[in-house]
């Protein structure tokens, strides 16, 4: 499906910019949930004493993705929009800081930093990528 068939089965045009009707039908949070699933799979294995460390920190960051993506898609409009599709990257890019930590402190083995990042890697292609439609739309 091109640019211009996604936009028309995610938004409602409107004077004021772009409305998602249901987060649950964007890729980009299809995605980014199974960032979140996948993250907390692999910090199952941490140790206790990273609970309220890095294990929270991970999950904290890869659920914030999803959380702004679906905060975005209020009723406000494409700006509002744009601005927590922002603040989700910002949380992809924490996040991906934290699976480098995890590796390098061999919480998380090489294998499983490349799986999740990988994933990681498409969220954060796909966000930039609906941010760019939502401006050329702006």
């Amino acid at each position: 499906m091109g640019q211009a068939g996604s936009r028309a089965r995610f938004c409602l045009l409107r004077q004021t910019g772009c409305v998602v009707r249901d987060f649950r039908e964007l890729q980009v949070w299809r995605k980014a949930h199974e960032v979140t699933l996948a993250v907390y799979h692999v910090t199952r294995s941490f140790p206790n004493e990273e609970l309220y460390g890095l294990t929270s920190q991970m999950r904290r960051s890869a659920a914030s993705v999803c959380a702004n993506i679906a905060e975005g898609c209020g009723p406000r409009g494409g700006r509002e929009l744009a601005r927590y599709l922002q603040i989700a990257a910002g949380s992809a890019s924490e996040l991906e800081y934290h699976l480098l930590l995890a590796a390098d402190l061999k919480l998380i083995d090489r294998t499983a930093q490349s799986r999740v990042g990988d994933l990681l890697t498409q969220v954060r292609r796909m966000l930039s990528g609906f941010l760019r439609t939502l401006k050329a739309n702006g």
